[in-house]
């Protein structure tokens, strides 16, 4: 049962590059709350002096949100209403804000949704994919390691899948993605809604030359790959009954090189290329 006597925490979608991009419903919400928590409260300054808007404005990000977290929850309590933003798009999408809603739901306080925009599904649409189903993977870890095992665990998705790309790692991410889930067809959009949008559309290998061609890349980004053909999974899980030693004699019984052959174990089994050399030497 919802708290009676408590606030309601407004989950408020903003324009994710273009400010008419905000639903009037969305400055209503802005304008009413009593407080407003934002992911960076300088981002958000620019966008409550645009439209006039001046209410009390505090931070609640990564690195606050326990201790943020529970102030703002006791507010609610007590009764006022906040409006909660991020830096752009949908609060709780790949961000804390899904900490915060889980801690209003947990003391019974009212949390309701003002939609809007979201750099995923404009992405999505944009990429000319297939849209009815997909698989958002939100940004993939700093660690290469880390990287590489999520790519590996999704390798057999069928439906389209949708990533968020800082441009400290684009490059990176590319030929990661090209390497582990194959070099299919995908589109990279950057600065969506504002006047530079660009979406660069090819196979993975096509946009990591032109993005190389292009120099520095700018922009927070969204990466949208196909997913894997049909029958992909039982593919690799038919050699998933076979031993790591049958799988490599496989290949070098017709007379491919021991690299080329590690490297097609690697593809067909859904793990690294050093795993294989590190399980296959063992055994030889």
């Amino acid at each position: 049962m919802k708290g009676v006597n408590t606030g309601t925490l407004y989950l408020v979608a903003t324009p994710i590059g273009n400010l008419e991009d905000i639903s009037l419903r969305a400055l209503r919400t802005l304008k009413e709350a009593d407080l407003i928590a934002a992911e960076d409260t300088r981002h958000s300054l620019k966008l409550l002096n645009y439209f006039e808007i001046k209410k009390p404005l505090v931070s609640y990000f990564e690195h606050n949100k326990l201790k943020r977290g529970e102030e703002l929850i006791q507010q609610l309590l007590e009764g006022k209403n906040i409006a909660l933003v991020t830096d752009a798009g949908t609060p709780g999408i790949s961000d804390p804000g899904e900490d915060l809603v889980k801690l209003a739901i947990e003391n019974n306080i009212n949390v309701t949704m003002i939609p809007g925009c979201t750099a995923s599904i404009t992405a999505l649409v944009l990429s000319g994919l297939p849209c009815r189903r997909f698989s958002f993977e939100g940004f993939l870890s700093h660690d290469r390691k880390e990287r590489q095992k999520h790519l590996e665990s999704i390798r057999s998705e069928e439906r389209t899948i949708i990533f968020y790309v800082s441009p400290h790692n684009c490059t990176d991410i590319l030929k990661e993605t090209e390497n582990i889930l194959g070099d299919r067809n995908a589109a990279l959009c950057r600065e969506l809604t504002k006047k530079h949008e660009e979406v660069i559309r090819g196979r993975l290998s096509e946009i990591a030359k032109a993005i190389t061609l292009n120099g520095k890349v700018k922009g927070e980004m969204v990466l949208v790959i196909e997913g894997a053909e049909t029958g992909q999974a039982d593919e690799e899980n038919k050699w998933l009954s076979v031993s790591l030693n049958e799988h490599m004699d496989y290949y070098l019984s017709q007379g491919i090189e021991k690299k080329e052959a590690m490297k097609l174990v690697a593809k067909d089994r859904g793990i690294t290329k050093r795993e294989v050399y590190s399980l296959y030497m063992k055994k030889t």
